[in-house]
């Protein structure tokens, strides 16, 4: 019984792949690698000309986004937000006294 059950089965899934293979080679509107591109109708044209203006016309309803503080929640409501330096500045030197580098044999 078991036997016949596994056959029954496989045999279901063997004609199951099978099916899915002939329906793929039918499909005529798929492009396989390798093909040339096919001739697109004026109708096809316009569609893609319409739908690359939406496209653009919906990336301008967009609103800009403001700037986030990702830190926020965790730094809590008291603290100090950071606050951005001024590029114009220049940072300050620091005169240190310069030492020899490591590894060398000089003392």
């Amino acid at each position: 019984m078991k036997v016949l059950r596994a056959t029954v089965v496989l045999a279901l899934l063997a004609g199951g792949a099978a099916y899915a293979q002939a329906a793929y080679a039918q499909d005529d509107h798929i492009q396989r690698y390798g093909e040339p591109d096919k001739e697109k109708s004026q109708t096809e044209i316009r569609a893609d000309k319409a739908a690359e203006r939406a496209y653009k016309n919906s990336l301008g309803n967009i609103p800009d986004a403001a700037p986030t503080d990702p830190w926020g929640s965790a730094r809590g409501a008291g603290a100090p937000k950071p606050v951005a330096k001024d590029a114009a500045k220049p940072a300050a030197k620091t005169t240190a006294a310069k030492q020899p580098k490591a590894g060398t044999t000089s003392n």
